[in-house]
């Protein structure tokens, strides 16, 4: 007699995200997740900074140019929303670790908090930047300048 293998039903293996409706919690979870990536990369250009200030004025005033430019603007402005959100998500875990804010209401108040902190210190932040810090004024400009002057860029 022969057996005849039984036949498989193509079922998922788990309840996948096409199956739930995004939640906020979940989002800012994942969200999470993803700027603690971001702070690293923007841990890079960090880096970056801190040597070429340690090399010199010529290493220093690419960097400034290169954070000057569009595409530096942008990863800064990344790197500023990753660190607040990261911050404000952070300090709402250790209150859910001391066991408040359980409750979902709460826990919804807590997360639109973060958001809107987020969004504020970020708006605050560039707010300096923009017209108190070193874009403000012709600084980048005067210092890959006189860099070029001296010598010192390639």
């Amino acid at each position: 007699m022969s057996q005849s293998a039984p036949t498989k039903t193509q079922r998922p293996l788990s309840p996948h995200l096409q199956v739930y409706k995004p939640q906020m919690t979940s989002v800012l979870s994942i969200l999470h997740r993803m700027t603690g990536v971001g702070l690293t990369v923007g841990l890079m250009l960090f880096a970056w900074w801190l040597v070429a200030a340690a090399i010199g004025p010529g290493a220093y005033a690419v960097f400034m140019n290169f954070a000057g430019s569009p595409v530096g603007m942008l990863l800064l402005f990344g790197f500023t929303l990753a660190f607040f959100y990261h911050l404000a998500n952070g300090i709402r875990h250790l209150f859910w670790d001391s066991g408040l804010l359980f409750k979902i209401e709460n826990a919804y108040k807590a997360g639109y908090a973060v958001l809107l902190f987020t969004a504020l210190m970020t708006a605050a932040t560039w707010y300096c930047v923009l017209n108190k810090g070193p874009y403000a004024s012709p600084s980048v400009t005067a210092t890959l300048t006189a860099a070029e002057a001296e010598g010192e860029t390639r």
